[in-house]
């Protein structure tokens, strides 16, 4: 159910920008704390409702907020991605460096900025997901607020300035603690192919301090019928993880301190 809201609520934040209210979005879901590990289990959906599962370990420091980050992701299960690592190194002003180790060739492979739109490893997310995207790379326009699952939300449009594989996005974003709760993504022919929920979200506690996570989250591609959704378990934030540790010569041998 989705209601326009004019009241005193939705103007608490009307002194913001769209570019800022979307900034505070792509904190709240990718800036969490200083750093994070978590376990995910990652499941793909097809049309006919097959399942395939995975089991990884996401690791994430942050240089600054906003700012640079680095993330690093282990494949438990099953067995034919068993071992494979994925790392990324974002910034804030250039494009991000993304590699990934095949453990069946013993390869590092480097992925190319022109790759960031492509599927990762065969889920509806794509690689740029996993990390985020540069608020600078589209042009916010706010839309209207309005209530969305019983929250009032922010509802913003993204226009790509450069190349994208949609034209724009439309996000709903929470005005308390600006956690994107749903996003849509239209292709060239203004056609809706593409939809992020947050599914469930909790709060998380690490030295006194709360973090809104979302734990359960899915992307359905529209027009093919798959999905994936990723569920976050035994999530920690602020557990003094070592920059160093986000290096290529980690991605055959992650360090064992952080990967069970």
């Amino acid at each position: 159910m989705i209601i326009l809201l004019s009241g005193a609520g939705s103007a608490q934040n009307a002194e913001l920008s769209a570019s800022e209210i979307y900034a505070k979005a792509q904190l709240a879901l990718y800036y969490q704390g200083d750093d994070m590990k978590a376990s995910l289990t990652m499941k793909l959906v097809s049309d006919g409702g097959g399942v395939q599962t995975r089991e990884l370990t996401m690791l994430r420091i942050d240089e600054s907020d906003g700012g640079d980050q680095k993330y690093f992701i282990y494949f438990h299960e099953p067995g034919d991605v068993r071992r494979m690592t994925f790392m990324v190194h974002k910034y804030a002003e250039t494009e991000d460096d993304r590699w990934i180790f095949v453990p069946a060739v013993d390869l590092v492979r480097r992925i190319s900025a022109d790759d960031k739109y492509s599927s990762f490893v065969g889920s509806d997310f794509t690689y740029e997901d996993v990390s985020g995207r540069n608020v600078e790379e589209d042009t916010h326009t706010l839309l209207r607020t309005e209530t969305y699952n019983g929250s009032e939300c922010h509802v913003i449009q993204s226009i790509p300035k450069g190349s994208a594989p949609y034209t724009k996005q439309i996000s709903w974003i929470d005005s308390t603690d600006f956690i994107p709760l749903k996003e849509e993504y239209y292709d060239a022919q203004n056609e809706l192919y593409r939809m992020f929920s947050a599914d469930s979200i909790q709060k998380v506690t690490s030295d006194g301090m709360s973090y809104p996570t979302v734990m359960v989250r899915t992307m359905d591609n529209v027009k093919t019928g798959h999905s994936t959704v990723v569920t976050y378990s035994s999530v920690s934030y602020d557990i003094d993880l070592n920059s160093d540790d986000f290096s290529e010569r980690y991605m055959r041998n992650p360090p064992r301190e952080w990967i069970d």
